[in-house]
């Protein structure tokens, strides 16, 4: 264990590799078949049908995940994509790099760190063609007030469930509550894999449109033409190389597996959290759910301090005790 490593008593996250995840990626190794193949298909399919999608396109990242939803809902040049001031710089590159224009939106407030229906409905102009919510924490959207929005807009619903992968609202998966849903399984997130996204559609037309912006723009894949299914390829709109490979498939098929489990582990210690800090004078826990019409994934357990108080320090303190 390195010196960083000891550092932290309690860490942010923790990566647990053990012989089965082992075992997944050397089988993988040995095969001799690294590139996207035949585990990223299963990923895929295992995942979208994990979430209750027709569809699961596994990509490099959840950057390319959303870049990629926002050009296959027809974002470009000319138009705005309203997205939550409370996010990663992720969100508003991705906007900026299809040729948009991100316009911030504001959260409900401390005790709610979602976007504002409320705000998303006084940031829409003429110009707007999209929404992309983020369902913060883990902990699902308004999602009932933003379709409403969205349809009274004629705007395309764009998820950043990066946090979000086991987390539901009335019974329907995050991901799948708008037109394209968007997961991020970097190192920190409920299902690490290093680096990885994959997004998650019911629509037909627009999941042919993501698979071929995630690979050239080619008609078919090596894989494809590997196993004999086809000799030749067409290249029929610009795209991009933003595969998936076998390796981190394998470990995402692995860590599918424990995702109930591990987000119930979550639930476990933000419950914690919650008794022992919410009776504090001045603390907000945002997202208490007593109705319990949500289903959070717990990807943050977050403590809002009262006005006026020296955030840095807390940080400080809390580094100070080994807490990342």
């Amino acid at each position: 264990m390195t010196e960083t490593e000891n550092r932290w008593r309690i860490p942010l996250t923790d990566v647990v590799v053990d012989a089965e995840l082992a075992d997944a990626v050397l089988e993988v190794v040995r095969s001799g078949w690294w590139s996207m193949g035949p585990r990223v298909e299963e990923f895929e399919q295992e995942f979208a049908g994990f979430c209750g999608a027709a569809h699961g396109i596994a990509v490099a990242n959840g950057t390319a995940a959303l870049h990629l939803a926002l050009l296959a809902v027809g974002c470009g040049p000319g138009d705005e994509v309203v997205v939550p001031s409370l996010n990663f710089v992720a969100a508003a590159n991705t906007i900026k790099h299809t040729g948009a224009e991100p316009t911030f939106c504001d959260i409900v407030g401390p005790a709610d760190l979602n976007l504002d229906p409320a705000d998303i409905e006084a940031a829409v102009t003429s110009q707007t063609k999209a929404l992309v919510v983020l369902h913060y924490g883990g902990y699902p959207c308004d999602m009932a007030a933003v379709d409403q929005v969205a349809e009274h807009h004629g705007l395309a619903v764009v998820e950043d469930a990066a946090h979000a992968p086991g987390a539901s609202l009335g019974g329907r998966m995050c991901g799948t509550l708008g037109q394209v849903g968007c997961f991020s399984f970097f190192a920190n997130k409920n299902l690490p894999v290093g680096e990885g996204g994959l997004m998650v559609t019911d629509d037909d037309e627009l999941a042919a449109r993501l698979r071929l912006l995630r690979s050239h723009g080619m008609t078919t894949l090596t894989w494809d033409r590997h196993r004999g299914h086809a000799s030749s390829y067409d290249v029929v709109l610009p795209g991009f190389n933003y595969r998936l490979d076998e390796v981190r498939a394998a470990v995402g098929l692995v860590q599918l597996r424990r995702l109930p489990e591990e987000n119930a582990g979550r639930a476990r210690i933000a419950a914690r959290y919650r008794e022992a800090l919410g009776s504090n004078d001045g603390l907000t826990i945002p997202f208490d759910d007593a109705a319990g019409t949500r289903v959070p994934a717990h990807h943050l357990a977050v403590v809002v301090l009262p006005e006026g108080a020296d955030r840095a320090g807390v940080r400080t303190a809390l580094d100070e005790q080994g807490i990342q």
